[in-house]
């Protein structure tokens, strides 16, 4: 088990504490592998018939995968710890797998940062997701950022958003807040942070197997989120990111002199154009897949990106020496060809070997 995963069982419910706060909740490979054994530990316990994800630090739920240990082990040989590299994803992605279709309520307290891995780790399943957002929730698939691409299943909760709102948030890595997480699907339930204490003494006093309906009536009395930026501007999201490229899409918010428009295309302009172009087909691909299929081919494009380096190169500029100046491979879209983003998804193993075939 790891010490930043703090798991008990009280009244019904399994409760995980993720306490990591110097880090706002990085996933590490021991946290990963300790959240799996609980949840499997729970599946099957009749005394457990709720689960409840939440963490010590009202600063962040969970900010994402620890890119530092990636930077580590990506640059090492398989001696180094680079084998350590291939576990942490096939593992994760296995775990969102497992949450995704989880038996029994999952409910994620997403207060705070939820980045990344932290929304592989929140989105249950339309069977048993109960994901609540508050007035600190800071939500993003910021993977363009640092040259990677987004997954923990977003290829799958992205492309399933209503219209383009899916292709805004992964293309721009965007940071949106409680009303656009509900707006775009990515949230059940919103609970302003006068309420936060509250909700924390209901969940302690109902029995598990009461969590949901007591939630959802909680949250229909604690007030709206009101409309957030997403809904107000998504004519504007419809109209430019529908385009059938990336530099189309790109095109189409330079002659758009609305600062919603240009604050999506600065951000763009500073991320991997091979990843955004990889970001794009991955979205196209995963409207028509269901998770485990997500999953398997997210599985192949991290293989494919480490091969390649960008996410390295990323991680190095915004994290390691923060020059924040990344050599992008290629520097520019127009040198970005179809060929090198078809490269990413060409399985590095036979479908019989496939780390994730048992999904």
């Amino acid at each position: 088990m790891s010490e930043h995963v703090i798991t008990q069982v009280a009244n019904g419910a399994g409760i995980i504490t993720l306490d990591r706060p110097k880090a706002l909740n990085s996933l590490s490979l021991d946290m990963v592998r300790a959240l799996t054994a609980a949840l499997l530990a729970w599946r099957d316990d009749s005394a457990v018939a709720a689960v409840v994800i939440r963490s010590s630090s009202e600063k962040a739920f969970c900010a994402g995968g620890d890119i530092r240990f990636f930077h580590e082990v990506g640059n090492a040989t398989p001696q180094g710890g680079s084998a350590l590299l291939e576990d942490f994803f096939t593992e994760e992605y296995a775990l969102n797998h497992l949450i995704h279709y989880y038996p029994k309520p999952y409910i994620a307290l997403m207060d705070g940062v939820v980045m990344g891995g932290g929304m592989g780790i929140s989105q249950g399943g339309p069977g048993c997701g109960v994901r609540i957002v508050t007035d600190r929730t800071k939500m993003a698939m910021p993977e363009v950022n640092i040259g990677l691409f987004p997954d923990v299943g977003g290829s799958h909760f992205l492309s399933h958003a209503p219209g383009s709102l899916g292709r805004y948030l992964g293309l721009t890595g965007l940071t949106v807040g409680a009303a656009d997480a509900l707006y775009v699907g990515l949230a059940d339930y919103y609970v302003p942070e006068a309420r936060w204490s509250a909700l924390g003494e209901l969940l302690q006093a109902t029995p598990g197997a009461g969590l949901r309906d007591a939630i959802a009536a909680f949250a229909g009395a604690a007030g709206s989120a009101g409309a957030g930026v997403l809904e107000t501007e998504r004519a504007a999201i419809e109209r430019h990111f529908a385009a059938d490229s990336v530099a189309a899409i790109m095109a189409s918010l330079a002659g758009d002199e609305g600062a919603f428009a240009q604050k999506a295309l600065k951000a763009m302009q500073s991320r991997s154009p091979l990843m955004m172009c990889v970001t794009l087909e991955l979205l196209n691909r995963g409207a028509r897949m269901d998770v485990a299929d997500c999953l398997r081919m997210e599985r192949n494009l991290v293989r494919r990106n480490f091969e390649h380096g960008e996410v390295l190169e990323g991680v190095r500029a915004l994290v390691i020496d923060k020059d924040n100046a990344p050599k992008w491979s290629p520097a520019t879209l127009e040198d970005v060809t179809q060929e090198m983003v078809d490269a990413f998804f060409a399985p590095p193993w036979p479908a019989h070997a496939h780390p994730l075939r048992h999904l």
